[in-house]
């Protein structure tokens, strides 16, 4: 049977994406492999995978390493794995929403990383000043 390197295209068979197919974007270091859909496309979302959890099929696809996920959608329409494998293409505008959705998450992320350092500098300020108050009310004694 097929290996799985990149480009290839798998079946997963456990978990919750089991029976839905998949493409192999590195190669299998320790039982673990990438894969992605794309999600829009197939609904397995880009992560890793334990290389147990595949079953490769004979389909291969001309990428390179990581590739994102509208090269893999471009490369599988080229190949005409989409009609093969009964893929539905999505429309334009879910592709769209999709690439909206994930620049939103990562700005999200950012957002949330820069948020505890402004909360420990209001935390710091209220210390001081508490800590004057404190003087302070000594002082009145």
């Amino acid at each position: 049977m097929a290996t799985l390197t990149v480009g290839r295209i798998a079946m997963k068979i456990a978990g919750r994406e089991a029976g839905k197919y998949c493409t192999v974007l590195t190669a299998p270091k320790d039982n673990f492999v990438q894969v992605t859909g794309p999600k829009v496309l197939t609904g397995v979302k880009r992560r890793r995978c334990n290389i147990e959890h595949l079953e490769p099929t004979k389909y291969k696809i001309d990428i390179k390493k990581e590739d994102s996920d509208n090269v893999v959608m471009k490369a599988l329409e080229k190949e005409g794995l989409v009609k093969k494998l009964g893929l539905k293409k999505p429309s334009p505008e879910i592709v769209k929403e999709a690439e909206k959705s994930k620049k939103s998450k990562k700005t999200k992320k950012k957002d949330e990383k820069e948020e505890p350092k402004k909360k420990k500098v209001k935390k710091e300020a209220k210390k001081k000043s508490s800590k004057t108050k404190k003087k302070t009310a000594k002082k009145k004694k």
